[in-house]
C-alpha cells in the first residue's frame, strides 16, 4: 500500500481480509503534512514492512529507500526515483514496464506540491519532475497522493502538455517565481501530522483508539458497515435491540424471524426512529443482509452510535440452524 492514512487503516484491513490478501509493506512517498500515515497501525495488525526515504531519518522505518532501489512483489517490481522539492524526502515509485507511476505530491494533477516548508525547493522540484517523471513514456499513468477535486489519475502526456506550473514551455525561472508567490497558509494539521509521521504514525502513547461500536465482536466491511456473525448475535441478543427491516409478509414467511425482534420495515425506518433506544446497540436484520446494510447506514447517519448488520441475513441464520420464531410480533 502506498500513502496510507491512519484513520482509514480499519477500512484497508477490511479490504485485505475480504480479498484474502497479505500486506507485505507500506510505502510513503514523503512525510505528509496534512494527514498522519497509517504505516505503524498497519504494521501492528499485519506485520507489514514500513518503507520511507532514507533522507527523512524517521523513527520506526524497517526499510529505508534510496534512488534506484528496486521493490519486488510477486513477479513485478517498482523502481524508486528520488523526486525532492516538495520535501527533501519525496519519492516516486515507477512500475517495472513504465505503465504507471505513483508521484506522491511531487506532481499532482495539473499542479504540484508546495515548496515552502520541510526543506522544499522550487528549483529542486522543477528538476525532479522534469527529469524523473515527465521523461517517462507518454502513456504512463500517473497517480498522485491525492487530488482535492476527486480526480485519481492523469498521464505523462497530459501533464507535459497541460500542467500550468510544470508543462509546456515553462522554465525554472517561471516556476520559481510562481511557487515563491503562492502565499498559502500552512496545512491545519501540520503541527500534528509532521511529528507523528516522523514516527511513522505511531501515537505518542502507543495506543490505538478502538473503532468498533461496542464490545461485541464485529467485523468492519470495506463498505464501511459493521457486521455481526449469526452465532455472536445469538449469544449477545439479550444486550441488543434487534430491528427486522423486512416487510410484514416476509416477517412470517418460511424463514421466520428472531425471537424478540422489532419489525420496522426499511420504508418506514426514518419515520420511526423515535421507537428505538439511541443508547442501546442496534442490529439490523433482513432476508439477505442487503436492506439491513442500508438500514445500518441510515441509523448511523441518524446519530445511532452502535449499529451492526447481521451477516447474511435470515438466509444464513436459517442455514446455520439457529432458532427462529414464527407468527406475528
Amino acid at each position: 500500500m502506498i500513502d496510507t492514512v491512519y484513520e482509514q487503516a480499519p477500512r484497508d484491513i477490511a479490504l485485505l481480509e475480504e480479498l484474502n490478501l497479505q500486506l507485505r509493506a507500506t510505502f510513503d512517498t514523503h512525510v505528509h503534512a496534512d494527514h498522519v500515515t497509517g504505516a505503524w497501525r498497519l504494521w501492528q495488525r499485519c506485520g507489514s514492512e514500513i518503507a520511507l526515504a532514507e533522507a527523512v531519518h524517521a523513527e520506526g522505518v524497517s526499510r529505508t529507500l534510496y534512488h534506484g532501489d528496486r521493490i519486488d512483489f510477486g513477479t513485478r517490481y517498482l523502481t524508486v526515483r528520488a523526486t525532492p522539492g516538495h520535501t527533501n524526502g519525496c519519492l516516486t515509485y515507477v512500475l517495472d514496464d513504465g505503465s504507471m507511476a505513483f508521484t506522491g505530491d511531487s506532481l499532482l494533477i495539473r499542479g504540484c506540491g508546495r515548496t515552502d516548508f520541510q526543506q522544499g525547493s522550487p528549483q529542486q522540484l522543477f528538476d525532479s519532475v522534469r527529469e524523473q517523471i515527465l521523461t517517462l513514456p507518454d502513456d504512463c499513468l500517473l497517480y498522485p497522493a491525492h487530488d482535492y477535486r476527486g480526480i485519481t489519475v492523469t498521464s505523462v502526456a497530459e501533464e507535459r502538455r497541460f500542467n500550468p506550473r510544470l508543462g509546456g514551455d515553462v522554465d525554472v525561472g517561471d516556476f520559481t517565481r510562481y511557487m515563491n508567490n503562492l502565499n498559502l497558509p500552512h496545512p491545519k494539521l501540520m503541527a500534528v501530522a509532521v511529528p507523528a509521521n516522523m514516527r511513522c504514525g505511531q501515537p505518542e502513547d502507543g495506543a490505538i483508539a478502538e473503532q468498533a461500536p461496542d464490545c461485541v465482536p464485529l467485523t468492519l466491511r470495506f463498505s464501511g458497515v459493521w457486521e455481526i456473525e449469526p452465532m455472536t448475535l445469538l449469544e449477545h441478543a439479550a444486550a441488543l435491540q434487534i430491528v427486522d427491516v423486512r416487510e410484514a409478509p416476509e416477517f412470517i414467511d418460511r424463514l421466520g424471524h428472531l425471537d424478540g425482534v422489532k419489525l420496522v420495515p426499511l420504508s418506514e425506518l426514518t419515520s420511526r426512529l423515535d421507537e428505538l433506544d439511541r443508547e442501546q446497540p442496534v442490529v439490523a436484520v433482513c432476508r439477505s443482509g442487503v436492506r439491513s446494510a442500508q438500514a445500518s447506514v441510515l441509523l448511523t447517519k441518524a446519530g445511532f452510535g452502535k449499529v451492526a448488520n447481521l451477516a447474511g441475513g435470515m438466509l444464513r441464520w436459517k442455514l446455520e440452524g439457529l432458532p427462529v420464531a414464527s407468527g406475528s410480533n
